[in-house]
């Protein structure tokens, strides 16, 4: 081998060093002990789980005016926890009525039993198979939670999610489930054209290959709890809920009632987040004028 040759191999293979580098290798394992809650990022093509220093701290009993959806989810996580056969969970429906809120409160309401929950954004969802990797063997039990969920057509993240759920030739860890939040039912946006290719076979509804497929989706997980629209009785209740937690007197909530109907009706919405947003803007002015 020449002098030439061999300076070359050798420029060659330092080249080779530096890029492998700089190469997206598998995510390390997060310091376990650091928080109750993760969130999945990947920067510049490198991928980790960092701990989220300050969860959002809610509890079951401040999700006010869904006790039975509460109680299906709340039943479900209890048997995930105690190891015992569990569902992957859709919150589907109205917005702001809790269907976020109700899987941050079951971390505070079960951390110390050895829940742990990793937000996973939708793009991200094609690490799905690299994330249950990473925890598989860990005696903590995993809620996957991704929020606001949906997809267009021929997303990457869908088909891995698909995949996850319910398609892939290797099973997803026990330790882990998928708990999911989105506006809409079956996850795609549903065209008026594809309602039409629905047939009728005797006396049957048959959907054309285009639900189908979008309702396929959804139908792996286990169990779907839907939310509706808060009445306006339940949007005061939920309102007088969060100004009693803020310190407000009973006296106060009641002389409170037309205002927050007011507030809620230039908002265009009585959902639980509205009446929240009331509660601590007027919770903040009863404060100043007490100054």
């Amino acid at each position: 081998m020449t002098k030439e040759l061999a300076d070359l191999l050798a420029r060659a293979e330092g080249v080779l060093a530096r890029l492998e580098t700089l190469l997206p290798g598998p995510a390390a394992a997060p310091d376990w002990d650091a928080a109750l809650a993760f969130r999945w990022q990947r920067r510049h093509g490198r991928a980790e789980l960092r701990p989220v220093r300050a969860p959002h701290r809610i509890t079951l009993a401040d999700i006010q005016d869904v006790d039975d959806q509460k109680a299906r989810i709340d039943r479900n996580t209890r048997q995930f926890l105690a190891g015992r056969r569990a569902n992957n969970v859709l919150l589907t429906g109205a917005r702001g009525t809790g269907k976020s809120s109700l899987v941050k409160a079951l971390l505070t309401e079960y951390a110390a039993r050895g829940l742990r929950l990793i937000e996973v954004d939708k793009t991200d969802l094609v690490d799905l198979p690299e994330i249950v990797e990473l925890v598989a063997g860990r005696p903590e039990r995993f809620i996957l939670f991704c929020d606001d969920l949906s997809f267009e057509e021929g997303e990457d993240a869908y088909k891995a999610l698909k995949s996850v759920l319910d398609g892939s030739v290797s099973a997803m860890s026990d330790n882990v489930l998928i708990y999911a939040t989105s506006n809409r039912r079956h996850l795609m946006p549903e065209y008026h054209d594809e309602n039409l290719q629905t047939r009728h076979v005797d006396g049957e509804l048959h959907p054309g290959e285009a639900v189908e497929e979008k309702i396929s989706l959804s139908e792996r997980f286990g169990l779907w709890i839907s939310f509706y629209p808060f009445s306006q009785d339940e949007y005061l209740d939920i309102a007088a809920h969060w100004l009693r937690s803020f310190g407000a007197s009973a006296d106060e909530i009641a002389a409170a009632r037309q205002e927050a109907l007011q507030w809620a009706l230039m908002r265009g919405s009585r959902s639980g987040r509205v009446a929240w947003q009331f509660a601590r803007d007027h919770a903040g002015r009863l404060q100043d004028d007490a100054r």
